[in-house]
């Protein structure tokens, strides 16, 4: 599992895991605890690509981000892999 920092939002830290392409373990650290475990529960077996695609750009209130949002970019980052 991989932990990652967060910014400007209430969770403080966002960990996953990712087995055979499918995101799993989802767990926000601090934040919504209802919401924000719904939202793993839902994610749970999501192909990572899928998941990314369906969170990137959602914002909350007036900030420019969400958790999902921040959970986007990181798989992004960190679970895609690259095509260069």
């Amino acid at each position: 599992m991989q932990t990652f920092p967060t910014e400007g939002i209430c969770p403080n830290a966002i960990s996953f895991d990712v087995q055979d392409g499918r995101l799993t373990q989802v767990s926000f650290h601090g934040g919504c605890p209802g919401n924000l475990k719904a939202i793993s529960t839902l994610l749970e077996g999501m192909p990572v690509q899928e998941a990314a695609a369906k969170l990137k750009g959602i914002t909350c209130g007036q900030k420019s981000t969400s958790c999902t949002d921040q959970l986007a970019t990181l798989l992004q980052q960190h679970a895609i892999p690259s095509e260069k």
